[in-house]
Formats: C-alpha cells, sequence, structure tokens
C-alpha cells in the first residue's frame, strides 16, 4: 500500500512539474514581459530583455513575434534541447504554441513585440471563399 501511494505522489510531482514549466510569461517574468493589450481573440505583450538577461521557462500559445531591435539568443526548451537565433529590427516571425526559456545572449537589449492568438484558429481565405459559394448553391 505505501509503494502505491508513494508510487501515486511520484506522478503527481511529474505531473506538476511539467504544469509549472509551462506558465504564463507575464504571470512567472513580469520584469521582461508586460501586458499592451487582450481582447477575446489576441494578447499583446511587451517584451523586454537587457544584455546577457535570461528569462524562466514559460509558455506561449501560437504567436506572432515582431522584433524592434537587433537582437541575438538561445531559446532552451522543456527537453534540454537549444536553439540560438540571430535577427534584425522589423523581422517578424511564426510560433506554433511551445514552452522554452529565452536567454538574450548579445552586448544589447532586444525589444520585441509578441502577439498571442486566442481561441479557434482563422479560417484561411481559401475556406472563406468557398463558403458563400456553397451557400448560394443552396
Amino acid at each position: 500500500m505505501r509503494a502505491r501511494i508513494a508510487l501515486h505522489m511520484v506522478v503527481v510531482c511529474l505531473f506538476s512539474a511539467t504544469i509549472l514549466s509551462a506558465q504564463d510569461a507575464v504571470k512567472v517574468d513580469p520584469k521582461h514581459y508586460s501586458v499592451v493589450s487582450e481582447n477575446d481573440q489576441v494578447r499583446i505583450l511587451k517584451v523586454h530583455y537587457g544584455p546577457h538577461e535570461k528569462s524562466v521557462m514559460h509558455s506561449h500559445p501560437n504567436t506572432v513575434a515582431v522584433f524592434l531591435t537587433d537582437a541575438k539568443g538561445t531559446f532552451t526548451f522543456p527537453d534540454g534541447k537549444k536553439q540560438d537565433f540571430a535577427v534584425k529590427a522589423g523581422d517578424s516571425q511564426y510560433s506554433a504554441a511551445a514552452s522554452h526559456l529565452p536567454e538574450n545572449t548579445g552586448d544589447a537589449g532586444m525589444d520585441v513585440i509578441v502577439i498571442e492568438l486566442k481561441g479557434k484558429t482563422a479560417k484561411t481565405a481559401a475556406a472563406a471563399k468557398a463558403e458563400p459559394a456553397k451557400a448560394a448553391k443552396k
């Protein structure tokens, strides 16, 4: 019976660690992340890292990032893998939902606007164009 309870506690701890490692960036790292605007479709974040500053593990839903400064850094993922990046001011990118720990490895500050997408994925343009045609045939 004790072994069963101990096993149950280990499983609970593992799930808790996964949940804790995938938290909202604004809540777990308010030094670097702040909310600019939010509605039922998007949440817009202002992100600033000073030179060589590092965040904590957090997560985002699907996002669009717009880089306001040239920057270089590293993302560390929950499995320990790392991915270096280098961007120029004005670059933008889409990213699928993920958890990561960002680090500014550059000698200058890094500023980014992150647009977190909420809810169901928007219909594609092709699907939106096809719907009126289907309705007209009825």
